[in-house]
């Protein structure tokens, strides 16, 4: 059976009855509509609309979220003969004001939650909203008559180069697309669609949305577009396919990835090994082994996935092949909002980096200047029943659009295979002629970037004619690497990829910004608002800081904008937005990076949501907070938190902070240990005095007994050794380290060191209740505490700030201090090398200190901050004074 008009499609649901057109998962909750259900709703919506006074032909809003209700709008608007127009949520005031004015709509279905963003639209008419929760209802009436050539739906290009141009699509274009659907037979009865993507977008209505419902198929909804929901709903929808785009792959590939290495060694090895062996399995014997040898993968995920189809942008052929190894079946379509969309697929069995052959009835050819070679790739034409008409109110660019025989140019460059394949090279709009005339386009490069795994993002631009890069990192992992530079790990990142580069493919300069590139809600990077972005991180550097605020939540990403929806999640961000006015916040702002939230400020911070919110942030979830995102995630799921929160306090009941796991650390050693620590100590002692010729200054300084606090400068890896080499070894029997757990923790072997040398794990940046817990009950004994107070190793080789731990510590504790400084350690072996080299060493103790001497000054500071001032000042004068007299 064909279709002609969308009305077709509206008489053909009746047919379907009782079968299920929608499953929405909420949650735990799965809400199922029939088709019989689905088509009332939408007629009695549709005699609403008449009565409202809707004409056929004129354009009729749609600004929400998925959900059933906007399904039931789309169809009512229909079924009145009006032309749909989906809107992406992400518009701005600017976008929606254009839009508005553009297509001069009279009526807006929207939410309770959007509707306020009409309210501040300049002019005079507003258009009369319409809530998807109380929609109007009225008589049930007949559909009103529709001809191929009418327009159905108005859509709004996504812009990524510019201002977005409505794309007209008459029903003929959309009903050419459903029948192709039928005819290709990728999905078919029994097969129950999962659609994650929003619905504005031509790729996932069409191909999402009308193609299931012509075909009769069950289409499930998750109740966010989260990664949770999704695979939620994946499983609990019992999906066979799944509607999607390359980035929710990438992030699905990532995810698994990650699960699996979180599982344990046993787990992540299995994974690593079954995954390495299906795919070459299916890269060099075409032998399709993932679904077999990664079973358990596919019961935990969704036994009955078996499609993923990708459309909105170009898949990474290695990606593509990633999914297949994984046991599924990728189906690849091609085409633009312009062509509704498709123009070619590419099916599981099709051409290994090729977006397919064109669709049946669809005609290609590549458009090359006549100077070029015949094997060149050119720009790419389609003309087919499927291809718009032209924009609306623009006709100029409606010319432009079209040659002058009517195949209508693409913009995206390819070439054509001897067999019908379409292979795409880029888009003519985004390429980048260098000064020396050579062609580049951004995306391949790009990914070359982001396969450094410091370097989550990169947009490539042409900045004041040369190639420039902005970047985004990966915090989560420079921070189990160590690394606390992020800009100089990332020029470092960027150095590395550049030496396997052409040379013209080189960038020339770089900046890098914590807030995710502009993107559509498909993944497309906005290149046009990329400069932008790019000179405003440059005038961050420059300035130090950005511009104060928070940003509008219609600037953010789907998944960001769901999270905003839990009234708690919703409520912190507010909270946090009052609490940092003078920061620029962005789910991707890191806490400690951008807020300055470390030591006593993650301590003050937990407490503060735990009184106003009534939830606690125990360290595990604190560990795992790298971008405010995390934050709302971890307040989203309340479930998963512990209610009554009751706050330690660390330095007066230090035991109750720490579990068995971490009191075990401060455990005195056994015969054996003691003779290994003995033997250790001798060994380092040789290294450090014989090879380094540790000279040891002021060793008479530290009193006879503790307990004491020896607060050394810290540049190297090598500090803790040296000082444990001028220390005797009675000392050290009762002389314990704060070591930073992601460092020296890292290993099984680092960790037994560790032991011997009676190090204790601590993270002042963000378990800083377990690390002032550590140095309490050690001092409590009567030990000594060798504490790091700048928290990590200077990059420079200058002593760093000291974090407020340490002032922390001694101004409740009370107990002397004696500062330290190591010389020449930066030179044996500082934070950018990868191999330590000789150097003389040298080390000096200071004075002993008492806390009320170093409280004393320091203005109207409270305590704990003069204390950490003066004891940096103490520091830093030893420090000068070694590098003065050598």
């Amino acid at each position: 059976m064909s279709c002609s008009t969308l009305q077709e499609l509206l008489t053909r649901l009746v047919a379907h009855g009782d079968r299920p057109a929608l499953v929405v998962i909420e949650g735990e909750v799965r809400r199922q509509i029939s088709y019989g259900e689905l088509t009332a709703a939408a007629a009695r919506l549709a005699g609403g609309l008449r009565e409202l006074g809707v004409k056929p032909g004129e354009p009729i809003g749609l600004l929400a979220e998925n959900r059933p209700e906007w399904v039931v709008a789309a169809l009512a608007g229909w079924w009145v003969g009006a032309v749909v127009m989906p809107l992406d949520l992400q518009l701005g005031r600017d976008g929606l004001a254009h839009v508005l004015q553009d297509s001069q709509a009279r009526f807006f279905f929207t939410s309770a939650v959007q509707a306020e963003r009409f309210a501040k639209l300049p002019g005079e008419t507003a258009p009369r909203l319409l809530l998807l929760d109380s929609l109007p209802s009225g008589p049930d009436r007949a559909l009103a008559p529709a001809r191929p050539r009418d327009p159905a739906a108005l859509f709004y290009t996504s812009g990524t180069t510019g201002r977005g141009k409505g794309v007209p699509l008459s029903h003929a274009n959309l009903a050419f697309q459903l029948n192709t659907m039928a005819e290709l037979g990728l999905v078919g009865p029994g097969d129950r669609v999962l659609l994650p993507l929003p619905l504005h977008h031509v790729y996932p209505l069409v191909i999402g949305l009308l193609g299931p419902l012509w075909l009769g198929l069950p289409l499930i909804l998750p109740d966010a577009p989260t990664g949770p929901r999704i695979l939620r709903a994946l499983k609990e929808g019992e999906a066979t396919a799944m509607i999607g785009v390359p980035r929710l792959y990438q992030a699905m590939v990532d995810g698994i990835a990650a699960k699996a290495a979180a599982g344990g060694r046993l787990a992540g090895l299995y994974f690593k090994t079954a995954s390495a062996l299906a795919l070459a399995l299916r890269r060099y014997l075409h032998v399709r082994a993932g679904r077999l040898l990664l079973g358990p993968l596919h019961r935990k995920l969704g036994p009955s996935l078996r499609l993923l189809a990708s459309g909105g942008s170009a898949l990474d052929p290695e990606l593509a092949l990633k999914l297949e190894a994984l046991g599924w079946k990728v189906a690849i379509g091609y085409g633009l909002t312009e062509t509704s969309p498709l123009l070619t697929v590419n099916p599981p069995a099709g051409r290994f980096g090729s977006v397919g052959r064109a669709v049946p009835g669809v005609e290609l050819r590549i458009d090359r200047p006549a100077r070029e070679e015949g094997g060149s790739d050119g720009e790419v034409l389609a003309r087919g029943p499927n291809v718009f008409a032209g924009y609306r109110n623009l006709p100029q660019q409606s010319a432009a659009a079209f040659t002058a025989d009517g195949w209508f140019r693409t913009g995206d460059l390819g070439r054509i295979d001897d067999q019908g394949y379409l292979f795409l090279s880029g888009r003519a709009s985004t390429l980048i002629v260098t000064a020396g005339g050579k062609n580049i386009q951004p995306e391949p490069l790009e990914e070359i970037l982001t396969a450094h795994p410091f370097i989550r993002e990169a947009g490539v631009l042409q900045y004041q004619q040369r190639l420039a890069v902005l970047l985004v990192p990966d915090l989560a992992l420079l921070r189990r690497a160590g690394e606390h530079d992020i800009e100089a790990a990332l020029r470092a990142a960027l150095l590395e990829l550049s030496r396997d580069l052409p040379s013209y493919q080189r960038p020339d300069q770089y900046a890098v910004s914590r807030e995710a590139l502009p993107r559509t809600r498909l993944g497309k990077i906005r290149r046009h608002l990329l400069e932008g972005r790019y000179q405003q991180a440059k005038q961050e550097r420059e300035a130090g800081a950005g511009a104060g605020g928070a940003i509008d939540p219609h600037e953010m990403s789907d998944h960001d904008r769901a999270l905003l929806e839990v009234p708690a999640a919703r409520e912190v961000w507010q909270w946090l937005a009052r609490r940092y006015p003078a920061v620029r916040l962005t789910p991707d702002t890191s806490p400690h990076l951008d807020l300055g939230v470390d030591s006593l400020e993650w301590l003050n911070l937990a407490t503060d949501l735990g009184r106003h919110f009534n939830l606690e942030l125990s360290e595990e979830t604190i560990g795992r907070i790298e971008t405010v995102r995390d934050l709302l995630e971890e307040v989203a799921h309340p479930a998963e938190q512990a209610k009554g929160f009751t706050p330690l306090d660390p330095l007066a009941d230090p035991a109750a902070v720490l579990d068995a796991g971490q009191r075990r650390w401060l455990a005195p050693h056994n015969l054996p240990q003691r003779v290994l620590a003995w033997l250790l100590y001798q060994l380092n002692r040789a290294i450090f005095r014989g090879i380094f010729r540790l000279r040891v200054k002021g060793l008479a300084n530290l009193p006879a007994t503790g307990p004491l606090v020896i607060t050394p400068n810290h540049v190297s890896y090598v500090d803790p050794f040296v000082l444990g080499a001028a220390l005797p070894f009675e000392v050290m029997r009762r002389t314990r380290f704060a070591g930073l757990s992601e460092v020296a923790f890292s290993n099984a072997f680092f960790r037994f060191i560790c032991r011997l040398g009676q190090v204790v794990p601590v993270d002042p940046r963000r378990a800083t209740a377990s690390s002032l817990a550590f140095a309490a009950l050690i001092l409590e004994r009567g030990d000594n505490l060798v504490w790091f107070p700048e928290g990590e190793r200077s990059i420079s080789g200058q002593l760093l700030e000291f974090r407020p731990g340490i002032g922390i510590l001694l101004d409740r504790r009370r107990v002397p201090v004696v500062p330290v400084a190591i010389h020449g350690a930066y030179q044996v072996w500082p934070r950018h090398r990868r191999w330590p080299r000789w150097h003389r060493l040298s080390i000096e103790f200071g004075p002993v200190l008492r806390p009320e001497q170093l409280e004393k000054g320091g203005g109207e500071s409270p305590p704990p901050e003069r204390i950490a001032q003066a004891l940096h000042a103490r520091v830093a004068r030893l420090v000068e004074r070694q590098s003065t007299h050598g």
